[in-house]
């Protein structure tokens, strides 16, 4: 009987070793898998697909230059999504809601102009160009010309009418009240006119190309994204223009919540390269002007 129990007890001890030993070698083979996985994920971080990034823009200029500036973004570990727009209104909507990671149509008037009306929790991360507004016209071939009473047609954008109006003023057509701030002057703030000019700022920015190959004896202030689309040239076409040391500088925008985020920041960067300023220079023959990291 103790000879039956002695081998009981001493096949219940091997299972007993057996068991753990298997459990010993599944727990190490876990471990190894488990640090195998993670090595893995560390070398796909290091390795793998660059970050993504979406950025809304209008079609011209701004489209075109992150087109350009695509390939040394890549180079940065950046890849760019851009997703076009032909309005004022749903690049802003859009980063609001999250399908933007920033937008690039937009100048700081306008923007701040947006945050005070609307709540947008946006910021200015870099300024990148300035596109000079022009006043056009199909009959009117000088500011000496310019009959009494001509129709000047504007877009409804209220933060471009100040600055339309300064350029009015800057050609000596009007004037504007004493002391109030140009940029976000009003038609109400015009205090002389000497040619009774009409100020019509009933239609959207896009549509002013169409409405300047129509009104043929109108001036149209027409945005040079606009007018760079439409086959005119901001330098050669306009009746006048702004100069180069305009305020209106067109800036990359994001959710505040992404100010310090790298692939953003590494955007900006690109665009005010040396590179990328000099394509703009070139490309649009001074209808479009580099402001390096001016906001």
């Amino acid at each position: 009987m103790k000879k039956y129990l002695t081998l009981f007890l001493t096949a219940l001890f091997i299972i007993v070793l057996a068991a753990c030993g298997t459990s010993e070698e599944d727990e190490s083979s876990n471990e190894a898998n488990e640090a195998t996985d993670n090595e893995s994920e560390t070398a796909g971080n290091e390795t793998g697909e660059p970050t993504e990034i979406t950025v809304g823009a209008s079609s011209t200029p701004h489209a075109e230059i992150l087109e350009q500036a695509k390939p040394l973004l890549e180079e940065e570990g950046v890849s760019i999504v851009i997703e076009q727009y032909q309005d004022y209104i749903f690049p802003n909507e859009d980063l609001d809601n999250g399908t933007l990671d920033a937008n690039y149509f937009q100048h700081t008037p306008y923007l701040e102009s947006q945050i005070a009306e609307f709540g947008y929790d946006f910021v200015n991360i870099g300024g990148i160009h300035i596109e000079p507004m022009g006043v056009y016209s199909k009959n009117i071939n000088s500011v000496d010309e310019i009959p009494k009473g001509t129709e000047v047609i504007i877009s409804r954008s209220v933060p471009d009418h100040g600055r339309i109006l300064a350029l009015f003023e800057s050609q000596g057509l009007i004037q504007l009240a004493e002391g109030v701030n140009k940029a976000s002057a009003t038609i109400e703030d015009i205090v002389k006119n000497p040619l009774d000019l009409v100020f019509s700022p009933d239609v959207d920015a896009a549509v002013l190309p169409e409405i300047y190959d129509r009104d043929e004896d109108a001036l149209v202030a027409i945005n040079t994204n606009y007018a760079i689309e439409a086959g005119l040239s901001p330098l050669d076409d306009s009746l006048f223009i702004e100069g180069a040391d305009s305020p209106y500088v067109n800036v990359i925008a994001a959710r505040a919540e992404d100010e310090k985020s790298e692939a953003l920041n590494k955007l900006v960067e690109v665009l005010q390269t040396e590179e990328i300023q000099s394509f703009i220079t070139e490309t649009y023959d001074g209808a479009v002007v580099p402001v390096g990291g001016a906001n």
